[in-house]
């Protein structure tokens, strides 16, 4: 770090508040460096380093991205994920997790509901932001693995990247402001709690149905930000 020119420099501290995500994609060259303040000359080789140490990575004709270069997606796929805005985002949970549910309740056993109540009781106890987040991630995640359809699954993995993107990260960032960590705790985990109750019976259209209710306890709030 001690060697770094002053653009480099200028360039890493411009990232983290810009870019801070990986997947984030950069703006233009000339927009970078008319905000440093050099030459896209300058800029150029600073991008270069930067590439080289994993910080970024470039394709040509589609832009500069934040972190290392996604050997796990497809290019085309990494920038619908980076299109999608929080809207899309929760139409397209709405569409599917419900149908994941419902999968989950044909296919779940006694030990699948064990697990999935446990994750209830996590996000019943956590104490801020990160562990309730991370706590409603990983109960979403659960039910499409207890669905044991690949496909689902899959397709849910492509979903849930969508929310690490700045944008949804924003407006996420608000509801949590509005709603506080007692609303999840209460609340979401109250509502998690009877998708597992629907789940364990077997039944798939409550299951379904109490996923929907769920997701659009969570649409209503974030539409509720957007017009603040």
């Amino acid at each position: 770090m001690a060697n770094l020119t002053s653009t480099e420099r200028k360039l890493r501290l411009l990232l983290e508040r810009i870019a801070p995500i990986a997947g984030d994609r950069l703006p233009s060259e000339r927009t970078l460096a008319e905000r440093l303040g050099c030459s896209r000359e300058t800029l150029r080789k600073s991008l270069v380093v930067l590439e080289r140490e994993g910080e970024l990575w470039r394709h040509v004709g589609q832009g500069t991205f934040r972190g290392k270069r996604p050997h796990h997606l497809p290019i085309r796929d990494t920038l619908v994920i980076e299109g999608a805005t929080p809207p899309d985002v929760m139409r397209a949970r709405l569409l599917l997790e419900p149908q994941i549910a419902a999968e989950a309740a044909r296919k779940a056993n006694a030990d699948h509901v064990a697990m999935l109540t446990s994750k209830v009781n996590v996000g019943r106890k956590g104490r801020d932001r990160q562990e309730c987040e991370a706590a409603d991630t990983a109960f979403h995640n659960a039910i499409a693995e207890v669905s044991g359809n690949p496909l689902l699954i899959q397709m849910f993995g492509f979903l849930s990247g969508t929310r690490r993107r700045i944008a949804w990260q924003r407006e996420w960032d608000r509801t949590y402001r509005r709603v506080g960590v007692d609303e999840f705790r209460t609340v979401h985990s109250d509502q998690h709690a009877r998708v597992v109750a629907a789940i364990s019976q077997g039944d798939a259209d409550e299951a379904a149905t109490a996923m929907k209710v769920h997701l659009k306890t969570i649409e209503t709030t974030m539409q509720a930000n957007s017009a603040e």
